[in-house]
């Protein structure tokens, strides 16, 4: 495996020549950089006129590796070789070195180059690239690969600096200003005031007094045409030879700071797509997401990336900040926005979720009317962190996130809009990767593990490492939201000051759903590929599941629709051992009784383990009982043709005023979901007070209640 360094640019902001006069300081030995131990010159040539001076040079450079492996290896440093072209015409050094040492085991070649930055006539700039390759090192193949590339980028990260003491070093001797390589003056003094140009050759041979100005007229051609080659480039730096190359400055003020070896696979990553990417180039800070995404791993990041320009090409995501037309039931019903920023200068968007209808959003736009506004957003957040690096003048790559979860409740379990949110997080997961910085929840009800169990598996832990939980009214104490945003900007919906835009959110009327075709597009059909089922209940029938809970905590869901007709619910726990299976008592269409004998009574033989609920036509229900014991425990549904009726256990009821022809039909969802994902979370979120916790390694969701 072959090992590639590629450095971004970086400017001195000294012109070349006095550039060239601190590099040369750096020999025979350098203080600065420790493990270089010393040098000398193999051979020096230079041109009869002084325009090019080639040297090579042998440098030893000290070993930083493990006692035990030098002593393996025999020796206590290694040597290189070293050439420099140092051109003064056209103002460039070009430098390769190569190892001497162990030559046959591992290929070490470095080169680097010095020249005129391209807009700037009296700035310098250095690019710098590196190979390893390691062959065969005694079994240690590994162990020198992390010791060389380490010791490489130490040296990297004081390159820089080491230029720049010298240049100081220079100043205070008085030196500020090394005169450019000059030709010979020709002895015709009409001659003088001529331009020789052959060849191409944009040399000029003048006298003094035109020099300058001649040069200003050649470095302004210069700049305009890497101007024009630089078109289209997504970097507001780069350099004639490398229109698309990065500069460390750059970087450091519009990225972040990043180790040597981050920057060169950033360079690298931009460089590969310079050359295989047809059309816009994605953005440095894009680039540089991904990177992040795949732990900086070239290929992955390369790979996840391609995919994500295709996705976005195929969907027209370049556009949606412009096209994008927001249907008018998100407007009023989506409770979600953009709210100022945190003290961290990111932009901040709230969500509260506990508010959203997520049934009747997506009854009303269906799954990929939701997944647009997602997307919507993602690349609003994408604008605003731009913005705020401009204005807060330093790097804003991420974006935070405020969601408020009072009102939350197990109609947000609904199945089709659990899996529609799987798929907005999993397509921002891949195509949105490291875009949050933090994720704020607050006022977070018992139901909400049920809910994270589900959704969290689904989100990067890298992601998740970024959420921050608080039950109740934590979010008010010490170390709660204060912390993370301006005191003056916390939501009036929290208690704070500050107003926001989000709007209420509430229950879409049915009169905004989708025709019941188009409802069968979105996956709302009760077809094969349906989680539904449904049944039909005639005056005095029951419907009854029966579920075997076998240790406490165990989580019983449950998810219908009634289609016809009233209906009352109730939960029931048997106290008393039955032979009975789990599931439908009875299959649909069969005699539909209770199978809680007429003799039972009420607390020995059985108990309501849930409150009866009357559910009429049209309502949706959702809900959810956390088994206390290990029991069997049953569903009923109950025909109601009055609301004022009452129902003994046994399912008759008393008269009624509709006929018998009238049916209630129900289509319904039941899940039974083990307690081991819910223990101790469960308890500590029922309180009102719950503790801070989080969902990083700080501590975990299954935090002790607070007394």
């Amino acid at each position: 495996m072959v090992l590639q360094y590629e450095s971004p640019v970086r400017v001195y902001k000294y012109p070349f020549e006095l550039v060239m006069a601190a590099y040369e300081r750096r020999f025979p030995t350098c203080p600065l950089i420790p493990v270089f131990i010393g040098s000398e010159i193999l051979s020096e040539t230079e041109n009869p006129d002084g325009s090019q001076k080639i040297t090579e040079r042998r440098c030893k450079i000290h070993v930083d590796a493990p006692y035990l492996l030098k002593k393996l290896v025999g020796v206590d440093y290694v040597l290189f070789h070293q050439t420099n072209d140092l051109n003064r015409k056209t103002r460039t050094l070009d430098i390769e070195a190569k190892n001497e040492s162990f030559s046959s085991r591992i290929t070490l070649t470095e080169k680097c180059r010095y020249y005129v930055h391209p807009e700037n006539n009296d700035w310098t700039c250095f690019e710098q690239t590196a190979s390893l390759e390691i062959h065969s090192f005694f079994g240690f193949e590994s162990t020198i690969e992390k010791l060389a590339m380490k010791q490489y980028s130490q040296n990297i990260a004081t390159g820089k600096e080491v230029i720049e003491h010298f240049i100081k070093e220079l100043k205070t001797e008085g030196i500020t200003y090394v005169p450019s390589w000059k030709p010979i003056v020709l002895e015709d003094k009409n001659a003088e005031e001529k331009v020789k140009l052959s060849n191409g050759d944009s040399t000029a041979f003048v006298n003094e007094n035109s020099t300058n100005d001649l040069t200003n007229i050649m470095n302004e051609v210069a700049v305009s045409s890497c101007k024009l080659k630089r078109q289209g480039s997504t970097s507001p730096t780069g350099s004639c030879e490398n229109q698309f190359t990065l500069e460390a400055d750059y970087i450091r003020r519009y990225l972040g700071e990043l180790t040597p070896l981050q920057e060169s696979k950033l360079v690298q990553l931009k460089k590969s797509f310079v050359h295989s990417h047809k059309g816009k180039l994605p953005s440095d800070t894009t680039l540089l997401r991904f990177l992040r995404a795949r732990d900086f791993n070239l290929e992955k990041a390369r790979e996840l990336l391609a995919h994500s320009l295709i996705w976005r090409k195929k969907h027209h995501v370049d556009e949606i900040l412009s096209d994008y037309q927001m249907p008018q039931v998100i407007a009023e019903y989506f409770p979600g926005g953009w709210h100022h920023y945190d003290k961290d200068s990111r932009p901040l968007y709230i969500l509260r979720l506990g508010q959203t209808d997520m049934k009747g959003l997506l009854k009303s736009v269906g799954e990929n009317g939701l997944l647009k506004l997602a997307m919507h957003v993602c690349e609003e957040g994408l604008k605003l962190t731009k913005e705020a690096t401009r204005v807060s003048g330093r790097p804003v790559t991420t974006w935070s996130m405020l969601v408020d979860l009072e009102g939350l409740n197990m109609r947000h379990y609904w199945r089709p809009g659990i899996k529609a949110l799987l798929r907005i997080i999993e397509i921002s997961e891949t195509n949105y990767p490291e875009t949050l910085g933090r994720v704020l929840i607050v006022r977070a009800p018992r139901v909400f593990p049920i809910l994270w169990a589900i959704v969290g598996t689904f989100i990067d832990e890298k992601t998740r490492s970024k959420f921050l939980l608080y039950g109740g009214n934590d979010y008010q104490e010490e170390g709660g939201l204060a912390d993370y945003i301006d005191g003056s900007l916390i939501p009036d919906f929290l208690d704070g000051p500050c107003a926001t835009n989000i709007r209420e959110g509430g229950l879409v009327p049915k009169s905004l759903y989708l025709p019941d075709s188009e409802l069968e597009k979105e996956g709302f059909s009760l077809g094969e590929n349906s989680i539904y089922n449904s049944f039909t209940l005639h005056r005095g029938q029951v419907f009854e599941i029966v579920v075997h809970t076998k240790e406490s905590g165990t989580v019983i869901t449950w998810d219908f629709d009634v289609m016809r007709q009233d209906v009352l619910f109730t939960v029931y726990k048997v106290n008393l051992p039955l032979e009975v299976k789990d599931g439908p008592v009875s299959s649909p269409g069969s005699e539909l009784k209770s199978i809680i004998e007429k003799n039972w009574r009420e607390g020995p033989e059985y108990e309501k383990a849930e409150m009866s609920v009357m559910c009429h036509d049209g309502e949706s229900v959702q809900g959810s009982h956390v088994a206390q014991w290990a029991a069997i425990y049953i569903l009923q549904w109950k025909y109601s043709s009055n609301v004022g009726n009452q129902f003994s256990h046994d399912g008759n009821s008393g008269d009624s005023t509709k006929s018998s022809s009238h049916k209630a039909q129900i289509m319904y969802f039941y899940e039974v979901l083990p307690s081991a994902n819910y223990k101790g979370s469960m308890t500590s979120l029922q309180s009102t007070q719950s503790g801070f916790s989080a969902f990083s390694s700080r501590s975990a969701v299954s935090h002790a209640p607070s007394r």
